[in-house]
């Protein structure tokens, strides 16, 4: 295969990891079941759910293992972390293994979760050197398969078990939670690897970009299309999942059209050459001698051209690295930036997310629909993590970006106050999309500001802010639900006021956040500015 083609065959290779690399979203489909067979408080509960997260604060340790061994092994490793940890809890449920403790389902919950970060990390590794030109756009096609990844496996868990118990359909999404990763790990780990293509970009590459995307989206419209499906039974399961993967292995057209392209190529030369060889005879040695002299002309001309692009891309290489800094870890830490950066990720992405995982109870307390709540944050979700792909029609910088989502997301915190569910709903949708479209531009931000040497290790760093804003405001949250609720026999709060107090300290954080990042934007404004020149 030619390089081309691989470079686009590792894209669909990471389009099919992210695709069942959220499996930590499964997490509320038993966890019910493991509060039952563990006998354990909704408290003890909550700090499983944590342990899922905290999975990530060992995230830099595939970053590590990402400089020192071939990808394809992290990749194969990191799966295995999951197979571990999630197939021992399924092998509990279903009574092959007795007296599991709770510490040790809690070292299970972690194991699993952190095998998420080695994936991750593989993924935006090689998406980031494979692209280097056009990292933004493949990390946020790539990575809004993620945010597809739950509806994928309820799709799989409902061909399986449909009508099945809650324990049966638990034990299904524990079982697909373990071996899926670690399967689709081992089939992708031969093409998921950085391939040296240049930095040449194409009108092919072009249309291939845009082909993806048309299939992203058409994904994710079919994946909203198949939610509502499911509850007014239009749609069947078996259609919906055959739906789902047909559309997962459509990029493949992209690496099969240009492996294509490139036999039809050779097979025309092959056949020009043979052509040439059998027109020349022995009185025409002389017109073939001068035809080699003017053909060598050619080729020298031809070879000074690509020597004085070759030339130009060092020189834009030199600039490149002159703006972008390489520093590794420790240095990062006494960075001022490095500190801006991670707070801002704390209370903007990171408060978005522990907002999205608190849904259910939120949705208890104002009497409506948990599922229609998250549905809707996972669709806008999906849209949102594919705006910061379309940056090329649009001339902004990444951090002024943030601050252009940071601040609706903050307005979004405080609109939930009101009473009315409606404003509940416009309220999710934006804290959906804002979280999302900063997800998606987290990696290629870390990248900038810090280089892409050390990435695997430095972009792990940074997302160690998920676990700690998950545990401080979710336990934030869990207190002042309880206060609320302290009347309740079951400890149940219903009305607004459940959340109230929750929802004016998330918003006036994520204000603040935003004045970090007008601060942080400031600071990389003549970076960005240069670069934007050299474009």
């Amino acid at each position: 295969m030619t390089p081309i083609t691989l470079q686009w065959l590792s894209l669909v290779g990471i389009i099919w990891l992210q695709s069942i690399n959220g499996t930590n979203s499964n997490f509320p489909a038993y966890s019910s079941q493991l509060k039952l067979l563990l006998s354990i408080s909704q408290l003890q509960l909550n700090n499983l759910a944590f342990a899922s997260d905290a999975g990530k604060l060992f995230g830099w340790l595939s970053g590590i293992a990402a400089d020192y061994l071939p990808l394809w092994l992290v990749l194969i490793f990191g799966s295995s972390l999951g197979l571990i940890g999630y197939g021992i809890q399924y092998l509990f449920l279903i009574g092959y293994i007795s007296n599991l403790s709770y510490g040790l389902i809690f070292f299970l919950t972690i194991l699993a979760g952190n095998s998420i970060c080695w994936i991750n990390t593989v993924c935006y590794l090689v998406t980031i050197k494979n692209f280097p030109q056009d990292r933004q756009l493949a990390i946020g096609l790539t990575g809004s398969y993620l945010g597809l990844s739950a509806k994928i496996y309820t799709n799989f868990v409902d061909v399986i078990v449909f009508h099945s118990s809650p324990v049966g359909r638990a034990r299904v999404y524990l079982l697909l939670s373990s071996v899926l990763p670690f399967a689709i790990s081992v089939v992708a780990a031969p093409v998921v690897r950085v391939i040296n293509v240049g930095k040449i970009i194409t009108k092919r590459s072009k249309v291939a970009f845009i082909l993806i995307l048309v299939i992203t989206i058409a994904t994710g419209v079919f994946a909203v299309m198949g939610s509502l499906g499911s509850a007014s039974s239009w749609l069947s399961p078996f259609t919906s999942a055959v739906g789902i993967v047909s559309l997962l292995l459509a990029p493949l057209l992209i690496p099969l059209g240009q492996q294509i392209r490139q036999l039809i190529l050779a097979i025309g030369l092959n056949r020009e050459e043979k052509v040439y060889i059998e027109e020349i005879s022995e009185d025409s040695m002389e017109k073939m001698e001068s035809g080699v002299k003017s053909r060598d002309n050619s080729i020298s001309s031809e070879i000074d051209e690509f020597s004085e692009s070759v030339d130009d891309n060092t020189t834009e290489t030199k600039d490149e690295i002159s703006v972008v800094e390489e520093i590794g870890v420790k240095l990062m830490l006494r960075r001022l930036n490095f500190w801006l950066y991670f707070f801002v990720y704390l209370f903007g992405i990171t408060l978005g997310l522990v907002f999205l995982n608190n849904l259910g109870q939120i949705a208890e307390s104002r009497r409506c629909s948990a599922s229609v709540l998250v549905s809707l944050s996972s669709s806008f979700g999906f849209f949102g993590r594919l705006i910061p792909s379309l940056k090329k029609y649009y001339k902004i910088s990444r951090t002024a970006f943030v601050v252009a989502l940071m601040a609706p997301t903050g307005g979004a915190f405080f609109l939930l106050v009101n009473t009315n569910n409606l404003w509940l709903y416009m309220s999710t949708a934006i804290i959906g999309v804002c979280t999302g479209a900063m997800t998606s531009i987290s990696a290629t931000l870390t990248a900038e500001l810090f280089g892409t040497k050390h990435f695997g290790v430095n972009h792990n760093v940074v997302v160690v802010n998920i676990p700690i804003g998950s545990c401080l405001f979710g336990y934030l949250a869990a207190l002042v639900y309880r206060k609320q609720g302290g009347s309740a026999a079951d400890g149940k709060c219903f009305g607004v006021d459940c959340y109230r107090s929750t929802f004016i300290l998330w918003g006036s954080l994520c204000f603040f956040g935003t004045f970090l990042a007008l601060m942080l934007y400031a600071r990389t404004r003549k970076f960005y500015l240069h670069n934007s020149q050299r474009s």
